[in-house]
This record gives structure tokens, C-alpha cells and sequence, in this order.
């Protein structure tokens, strides 16, 4: 009998020979969850143009699976994935698209390192500390993975600047800790057709969802219509947060955003993935559109993104009800009538 070992050896010997093999790209639907099922095969390959001899080596691991082969591989390599936010979710999520192989990575990121973000932010050294942090995560990126290429964004997005920081991208990772921030991404990836996987986490909880614009994939704002009240959430300053509870989230923003840009396999553009790291517990759930949704609903009203302040910051516009107001329709401050003065005041 043919041992398993052998088996691989084999496949392996015929990818790096760069012998054609059997590929195609099977859709069926998974009984249970009633989920579109994307079980890709890259085409049938005919060599191994564009991979180097040490590329080969490389990724030997990933050609060897049949979902990927020398094909996707060489995908991975043509593809460009944006990672805005350079902090746990985006150290641990850029780490690995690096190592896959994705040959352009941009990073967006306008803060610098503190020594308070090291028990989460593992890219960055403790030498790092005072160093923007995008440039602190391209100097990992490259040291890691030399052909990668590398765009660095040192600055905050806004709603004036993001559609354009997304247009062109195969994928982004939003990977920020803010909702002001996470939704004028997720409103520029919808409005400029481009797949989101983005994530959250706070204490020991996490929570990852794609999003496929055109894909019949439920929005972000499917499921938070409108950011809530500052007063209701707590920065990882306040709250805490688990480091490798981040990590666990970011990596799987990188396999999420590997399967889209090859894709294949199941993804969570119609789920919600729930981790509690204290609990040990997982749950997938569904994620339905809203037709009244302002973005993607039957009759959609917001054709730009729109753009949020956060009311504890420095400048912040407070709503009526205390929460984010959108800058176009924050309140002006009335102007207090003119105190009459009488004669004694005079």
C-alpha cells in the first residue's frame, strides 16, 4: 500500500515538475446551513512561471494543497491586500498574509508604538516604542518576506481620503478599534466594490465577519445600523483585553482574506463568528440583510460614506442623544442672545 507520506511526495514531486494536474471549481451548498459553499481549484497550471526555485521551497506547504496549488500560490502573489490598522488584530493578521505570500500589502496607520501595546501588538520590538507604527510594521513585513511589496499609509483615513485608500485593493482587513473608523471603511468597501473582513475584540471576546459587495453578502450595517453611544463603549484603555485573544482574531482575518482572494471554501460573508476566549466557547451565526438598510436595503440612501466623530475626543460634536453625529449633520451651537444692560451696567 501507497503510505500517505508517499502520496504527498508525490504531489509534491509533480507540482515542482510543474506537471498539469486536474483542477476545477466546484460550487454545491452546505445542507446544514443552507451557506453558498466555494470549494475552488485554481485552473489547470502549465509550469511554474513566476515562481522562483526559493518560492517553491517557500510555499511548498500551501502548493501542496490541492485548494491552492502552484496556481494559487502564483494568485497570491499577483493579489494586493490593504490592513488598515497596524495594532493586535493587524500585527497578527499582517504576520501571515506575509508569509502566504500575498505580494502587496498596504499598511494604514497614523498612531505610534506605546510600550502598553506590546502584549498584543507582536510585530512591534520594544525598541519600536516612540516609532510610528506603520513603518515599525514595514520594517517587520520586509524582514520577514523580502518580495513582498510594501505601501505604507502614516496617517489616520477620513471620510474625504478612504474610498480612495480602498479602490484598487483585492481585499481589506479592517483592523481598527473604533467605530468611526469602521464604518467609513466598511461604507468606501461597499461603495467601491472591494471585500471587507473585519473583526473586533474587547476583554476576551471577539467577533469576525466578511463582507462581499454585489455578493448578496448582508453589509456592515446589517448588523450596527448606526454607532452607538460613546458612553456604552469601552476602549481596550478601559476595558482590557486578552493579547493572544487578539491574535486569534487577526489570524483568522488573514485566513479569511486568503480564501477570498483564492476563492475558495466557506467564509463568513453571511455569518457572524463569536469567540469567547474565557469561556472557550465558538459560535457561527447567521447574518440576514436588512431591506431598510440605508446601504445595501431595496432603496439605499447613503451614496458617500459618512463620516462620524467620536464625542470623548478633542473636538468631538455631541448628538442630541450623546453618541457619534455624522459631520455633515452635527448641530451648530446657538448663539445665546445679547444680554440687555441697563442704565447701571452702562
Amino acid at each position: 500500500m501507497t503510505s500517505r507520506k508517499q502520496l504527498l511526495r508525490r504531489h509534491e514531486s509533480l507540482c515542482a515538475a510543474g506537471l498539469p494536474t486536474r483542477r476545477a471549481t466546484i460550487a454545491a451548498t452546505s445542507p446544514d446551513a443552507g451557506h453558498t459553499r466555494r470549494v475552488g481549484r485554481p485552473a489547470a497550471q502549465s509550469g511554474t512561471a513566476g515562481l522562483t526555485p526559493a518560492e517553491l521551497e517557500r510555499y511548498s506547504r500551501h502548493i501542496l494543497l490541492p485548494q491552492v496549488g502552484i496556481a494559487g500560490q502564483q494568485k497570491l502573489s499577483g493579489s494586493g491586500a490593504l490592513v488598515i490598522g497596524a495594532g493586535g488584530l493587524g500585527s497578527a493578521a499582517l504576520a501571515y498574509l506575509a508569509a502566504a505570500g500575498v505580494g502587496r500589502l498596504g499598511i494604514v496607520d497614523g498612531d505610534r508604538v506605546e510600550l502598553s501595546n506590546l502584549n498584543r501588538q507582536v510585530i512591534h520590538a520594544s525598541a519600536a516604542v516612540g516609532r510610528p507604527k506603520a513603518e515599525s510594521a514595514r520594517a517587520f513585513v520586509e524582514a520577514l518576506n523580502p518580495a513582498c511589496e510594501v505601501e505604507v499609509v502614516g496617517r489616520r483615513l477620513t471620510g474625504e481620503t478612504v474610498r480612495a485608500a480602498v479602490r484598487g485593493w483585492d481585499v481589506v482587513l479592517d483592523c481598527t478599534d473604533n467605530f468611526p473608523t469602521r464604518f467609513i471603511v466598511s461604507d468606501a468597501c461597499w461603495l467601491e466594490k472591494v471585500p471587507l473582513v473585519t473583526a473586533a475584540v474587547q476583554g476576551f471576546e471577539g467577533q469576525l465577519m466578511t463582507v462581499l459587495p454585489g455578493g448578496g453578502s448582508p453589509c456592515y450595517r446589517c448588523l450596527v445600523p448606526e454607532p452607538p453611544a460613546d458612553r456604552y463603549v469601552a476602549s481596550c484603555g478601559e476595558a482590557g483585553v486578552l493579547g493572544p485573544a487578539v491574535g486569534v482574531l487577526g489570524t483568522l482575518q488573514a485566513v479569511e482574506a486568503v480564501k477570498v482572494l483564492l476563492g475558495i471554501g466557506y467564509g463568513f460573508e453571511r455569518r457572524l463568528f463569536v469567540y469567547d476566549a474565557l469561556k472557550g466557547r465558538l459560535r457561527v451565526l447567521d447574518r440576514v440583510a436588512d431591506p431598510a438598510c440605508g446601504l445595501c436595503g431595496s432603496r439605499p440612501w447613503i451614496t458617500d460614506v459618512v463620516e462620524y466623530r467620536v464625542t470623548c475626543c478633542p473636538g468631538g460634536v455631541c448628538g442630541p442623544d450623546g453618541c457619534c453625529t455624522p459631520v455633515e449633520a452635527a448641530p451648530k451651537p446657538k448663539r445665546q442672545p445679547a444680554r440687555k444692560r441697563g442704565r447701571k451696567g452702562r
